[in-house]
This record gives C-alpha cells, structure tokens and sequence, in this order.
C-alpha cells in the first residue's frame, strides 16, 4: 500500500534528505519518495502507522498537512 504525505516546510534537497531519513526509520515503511517540488512524499508501507510517519516528520522539522492513499 502507498500513501501520500502532503508536507509543508521542506525547501531544499536537504530538507528532503531529513525527511527521507525520518520516514525510512518508521516501522513498516519499507521505501520512500520524497519531490520537494511537489512538497510531498509517497511513502510504501506494510502496517506502518500513519500517526508514527506523521510524528517521525514532525520531529524532523516539517508539517505533514494531509495524507492520502497513493
């Protein structure tokens, strides 16, 4: 299953990389697309919480403002 994480905040590919790296430590996430254009990320998961993903991108600096299915 593939969500899609709408996230306000990011501004640079660096942005992306902490988001990359938050979301990839999530339990249940197994990959991770992140377009700092479309200021979103499409994450794949098995089980993963939506809340744990919300809170892994809160902790790295970032608002997610909605998800979705992919």
């Amino acid at each position: 299953m593939k969500k899609k994480l709408n996230i306000e905040g990011m501004s640079c590919m660096h942005c992306v990389k902490h988001v990359k790296e938050a979301l990839s430590e999530v339990a249940g996430v197994k990959s991770v697309d992140v377009n700092l254009e479309g200021k979103y990320a499409i994450v794949e998961v098995d089980n993963a919480s939506e809340e744990a993903m919300k809170a892994a991108v809160a902790d790295a600096g970032y608002d997610v403002v909605g998800v979705q299915e992919a």
